[in-house]
């Protein structure tokens, strides 16, 4: 149901084995100088990130991971949305029980996404499913 308001999916089968769509880790992003933000938007401004680099964990493994420690980032999909609806958006249970977590989003196309970690971190394989649309909108 919720793939066809989906493209550029990984695995279509896998993303849609459950009760939602699951969307897919592209990049990891860390704001590093602040943006700025006004009643108007005449002074509206975006933050300044970078890609937090991701590493094989041996010379052999086919994808990299994210080692993220305890604080904010913004994830990127590798999803896009056909904008034909509006899509409830919220993080997996394998995030939450890792202390891990972003907010519930109602939205046509796919932003970049805060990710707030806590605790000791955590470890993100690339193409890791880590939110599910769970509710669309026509």
């Amino acid at each position: 149901m919720y793939e066809e308001y989906v493209t550029d999916c990984l695995h279509e089968p896998t993303q849609s084995d459950g009760d939602g769509f699951d969307l897919t880790v592209a990049d990891v992003y860390e704001v590093i100088e602040p943006g700025r933000v006004d009643f108007g938007g005449g002074e509206l401004d975006a933050a300044e990130t970078t890609a937090v680099p991701a590493a094989k964990r041996n010379p052999d493994d086919d994808y990299e991971w994210w080692n993220l420690w305890a604080g904010q980032y913004l994830v990127e999909y590798n999803e896009s949305l056909t904008g034909a609806a509006t899509v409830t958006l919220q993080p997996r249970t394998e995030l939450l029980e890792r202390g891990v977590s972003h907010p519930t989003l109602h939205v046509e196309e796919l932003p970049r996404v805060p990710l707030s970690v806590g605790g000791a971190g955590v470890k993100i394989k690339e193409n890791a499913r880590v939110s599910t649309i769970v509710d669309v909108e026509e």
